[in-house]
């Protein structure tokens, strides 16, 4: 009796684990986004961004049915522009998007084709200056910003593996100066990057 349950157990156990193992935990997706950051002021000085779109490379492992880990790169090219005692300048920059999150899956029924889910978690902001001829302000520097994440999304289920992605992230940092204390607010401000894209799931 006790071999036939230690037998049965076995059995169990590696029909478990090759399940495990069949199951898709990696998805990678690639989606477009806007750009819309709220104007700050400080120290006399008023910061502003143009708006501005973008893309955003996801990669997202699954740790269980309700949890999963997610790394991030995002690009966008904008101009950021500063109002000083009634003078204008602005220089064009690139910003890269380096996250990391976890995302949290809400409740669905198994049968329902939208997979929403909420992402709360950090990463850097980097402002690189484009040394674009419009630019009004040299000597700008490359500069990066922690950053807090926040976000909420959606999956539709095309097909077993393949989504179409819905999400908004929103990003909360100190305005960037690009190495001018001139340019200074000390203010914090908020950028709103709402997406659209495709998901894939292996």
């Amino acid at each position: 009796m006790r071999r036939s349950v230690v037998f049965l157990g076995s059995i169990l156990f590696l029909l478990a684990m090759g399940a495990m193992a069949q199951e898709d935990r990696h998805e990678i997706s690639i989606q477009g986004t806007g750009l819309f950051t709220r104007q700050s002021s400080g120290n006399g000085v008023t910061n502003s961004a143009t708006t501005s779109g973008g893309g955003l490379l996801t990669y997202r492992y699954h740790l269980n049915h309700w949890l999963s880990a997610e790394a991030v790169y995002g690009y966008s090219l904008d101009s950021q522009k500063y109002a000083i005692a009634g003078e204008a300048f602005r220089a064009q920059t690139g910003m890269h998007q380096a996250t990391g999150a976890l995302v949290f899956n809400l409740p669905s029924r198994v049968t329902s084709r939208f997979n929403p889910y909420v992402i709360a978690g950090g990463g850097a902001l980097i402002f690189q200056p484009s040394g674009n001829l419009n630019n009004t302000v040299s000597g700008v520097q490359t500069q990066a910003k922690a950053a807090f994440l926040y976000g909420a999304g959606v999956n539709y289920a095309l097909t077993k593996r393949l989504s179409l992605r819905a999400e908004y992230r929103g990003y909360i940092y100190n305005t960037p100066d690009l190495g001018f204390t001139a340019f200074n607010t000390s203010s914090i401000t908020h950028t709103a990057v709402p997406s659209i894209g495709l998901s894939f799931r292996f």
